[in-house]
């Protein structure tokens, strides 16, 4: 008797049902053993690139579980020694190294790309017992200063590219050491702990919830000294439930025949969590997550140096995202408030700051996803030497697509086109600030989990200690449900032993499903309503946990209990005032006021080329790309560094915020008696305006004056103007 086309539907669904779970487990077996295999290793990493060790963190005066290695370029691939090179920091934020090189389209893939010399500073799974945050900060500024003194003739000081966690690291270390560093690019590095806006951001009420930091040192006394970063990774995984326990297994089962590749690599990162020195990670709670002590100078080295961000001189670069909801784009720019009360104290700072808001990757996309390592961070690394030049201020990176109708597309390098458009902090307070009254509920937070902390080191810590050793240590992180659920589907398991023999038999045999199989249809709506079941439990779960944390640290009378009671003013997140710094700024305007008149023709021209675009408030690759093709016709004896063109922007910028019409004026006295002379540099001018299109009237009219003024009345610009 013929089947009917029901049974022919439903044996087919059922076949191919059964081959996708043998085929998943089949997968789930080899990240166990990968897991297994990592886990014997010494330096386990995911770096797709050869590399060579440079420096052993081990070695150092003051030893660290970190290492500085040297990509080795593709073959094919130029480096030109004249690039600054760049240096990629991954996040020890429970995984293991090698994610900002896993693959080509990566942050070290596009920094060879574009002819940079890289470097990449990994760790090693267990940390030297005894280092400290600080330690590992003193290893990276020894680090960095091996990178640039291989690179002398390099025409800029080492690039960092500083992921999650490494991104407040490298702040640190370069608030400290600011005299080695070039341009720092920060990807989804939080600096401001306190700062969302409510409805969206609930892992900065963790702290809170678990009644401050004192269960990071009951973890760190149970791993007998050691914290183990699989707490970690389930605080991110605890974020997207859905994500975590449906869709991510979900989408392995139904592409499983596509999908394993790109599964077993990235979980091969994922799956391997590392360790940290529990005094490391007690620091990084108490200072970081709860107490939010960075952005206002409270932190302190061992010798007593204040950690403050505004010493750094390199540009800053902020890549972040709206749709990471582990560090949102208040966390990664928050600071820029907490330093500052003014766009124009950034300048006086000398201080460049970038940032680029993308609209939907998420946390781990930032530094992981080929589309923003192929647009964002390749653009970056070919627009780094722009930035460098950029002067002091506040800019958002915008980057677009290279069209039929964008002037000038052979100054563009690549299809997109970058411009920096000038900011103030108000776009930075549009993104969402706390109020008074919140900002006195972290505090409360963080008066609480001092309180908490005491009293466990007093009462139960003693105990705890005493009871912990290494295996039982070992036993905890060995039955972590993190790191269980990897090793129990290795070959290790003896329910497994027949897997394999039956994935290979069902590939012989495969039998895929037809996509307008009813029945798959059902399994694909059924999947839909489980993940909105998960994302609904998320909502649930996350306004309660933002209503229990407003109304109990919101509390008048938990307050007073703290200290912090309404007798008190609000509190204040903004950095303290630096004597020091102050006066230097004095002096600054002091010896700037004798140099409208300093210099020559180079001198002349930028400071006209910063009077005209002043009124447009952006600058773009293509006006650079101008000015370095017109700097590289210089003779060599005559031809300024980019350091020297840098200072000389900075300069001629300066002058003009300080007293534009004596700048302006000053302009014929630093020109040469010959017209040649003259009308050369002129016409460079225009070249380097002429570079973006049509001026703006304003624009046009400020270049008119300046035409006037190196006697060029003769003969009318040629730039146009809308």
């Amino acid at each position: 008797m013929p089947s009917t086309p029901e049974v022919n539907f439903f044996q087919e669904y059922w076949i191919d049902a059964w081959q996708r779970s043998i085929l998943t487990l089949d997968v789930l077996r080899e990240r166990g053993n990968a897991y297994v295999e990592r886990s014997a290793r010494t330096a386990p990493h995911v770096l797709s690139f050869a590399f060579e060790v440079v420096r052993d963190g081990r070695t150092l005066p003051r030893p660290v579980n970190y290492a500085l290695v040297r990509i080795v370029p593709p073959q094919g691939t130029a480096i030109d020694s004249a690039k600054p090179p760049f240096v990629v920091v991954d996040p020890r934020a429970g995984h293991g190294p090698g994610i900002g090189g896993m693959k080509q389209e990566s942050e070290v893939g596009v920094a060879v790309a574009a002819g940079h010399a890289c470097y990449f500073i990994g760790f090693l799974s267990q940390p030297v017992p005894g280092q400290t945050i600080e330690d590992v900060c003193a290893a990276e500024a020894a680090f960095i200063e091996e990178v640039a003194g291989r690179h002398r003739e390099a025409q800029g000081k080492p690039v960092i590219v500083a992921n999650c966690q490494a991104g407040w690291q490298i702040m640190m270390m370069a608030a400290i050491r600011p005299d080695i560093v070039g341009p720092i690019l920060l990807a989804g590095s939080p600096l401001s702990y306190w700062a969302g806006v409510r409805g969206r951001n609930p892992m900065r009420y963790l702290g809170g919830m678990l009644g401050g930091t004192w269960l990071t040192a009951l973890a760190g006394d149970m791993g007998n000294g050691t914290f183990d970063g699989a707490n970690l990774v389930a605080n991110f995984e605890s974020l997207n439930p859905a994500n975590t326990y449906w869709e991510k297994p979900y989408q392995l089962y139904s592409k499983v025949d596509t999908e394993a590749s790109r599964f077993l690599d990235f979980e091969t990162w994922w799956g391997h969590p590392v360790l940290l020195n529990a005094g490391e990670m007690q620091w990084i709670a108490d200072n970081l997550f709860v107490g939010n002590k960075l952005t206002s100078g409270e932190i302190r080295t061992s010798s007593g140096v204040r950690v403050d961000l505004r010493n750094i001189r390199s540009p800053i670069i902020v890549l972040c995202s709206w749709g990471d909801n582990i560090t949102p784009p208040q966390q990664a720019l928050g600071w820029i408030t907490d330093l500052y009360g003014h766009e124009d104290e950034i300048v006086a700072n000398g201080q460049t700051i970038v940032y680029t808001l993308h609209q939907t990757i998420g946390h781990l996309g930032i530094f992981v996803s080929g589309k923003i390592a192929s647009r964002e961070h390749a653009e970056f690394a070919s627009c780094m030497e722009m930035i460098d030049l950029v002067p002091p201020g506040l800019y958002e990176a915008v980057i677009e697509e290279v069209n039929e109708g964008t002037e000038r597309p052979d100054l563009v390098h690549g299809k997109y086109l970058m411009t920096l458009e000038a900011r103030t902090l108000d776009n930075i307070r549009a993104l969402g600030v706390n109020s008074d009254e919140d900002n006195q509920r972290f505090a409360t937070v963080a008066r609480v989990s001092e309180i908490n902390q005491g009293l466990y080191r007093t009462i139960v810590q003693p105990a705890v200690q005493a009871s912990a050793s290494d295996r039982s240590a070992e036993m905890l992180r060995e039955f972590h449900p993190n790191r269980l659920r990897f090793a129990s589907f290795s070959d290790q398991n003896p329910l497994m032993g027949p897997v394999k023999g039956l994935a290979e038999q069902v590939r012989a045999n495969r039998q895929p499903v037809s996509p307008d199989n009813p029945l798959l249809s059902l399994e694909r709506a059924a999947s839909a309503w489980i993940s909105t079941c998960w994302e609904g439990y998320r909502q649930v779960r996350d306004a309660a946990t933002e209503a229990i944390f407003l109304g109990t640290y919101g509390s008048p009378l938990l307050q007073s209990m703290v200290g912090l009671g309404t007798h008190h003013a609000p509190t204040e997140r903004r950095v303290a005032r630096d004597l020091i710094r102050e006066a230097d700024e004095a002096q600054l305007r002091i010896q700037l006021q004798q140099r409208f008149e300093v210099g020559g023709l180079p001198q002349a021209v930028l400071r006209a080329l910063v009077y005209v675009r002043m009124v447009q408030r952006s600058v773009d690759e293509r006006s650079f790309a101008m000015l370095q093709a017109i700097r590289d016709m210089q003779p060599l004896n005559d031809r300024m560094s980019l350091p020297e063109l840098k200072a000389c922007l900075k300069e001629q910028f300066l002058l003009l915020r300080l007293d534009e019409e004596r700048a302006v004026r000053a302009i014929p006295r630093l020109l040469p008696e010959s017209e040649a002379a003259r009308r050369a540099g002129f016409e460079a001018l225009l070249e380097m305006l002429g570079a973006r299109g049509a001026l703006p009237d304003e624009a046009a009219r400020r270049l008119a004056r300046v035409e006037s003024l190196f006697g060029m009345n003769a003969q009318p610009a040629k730039v146009a103007h809308a």
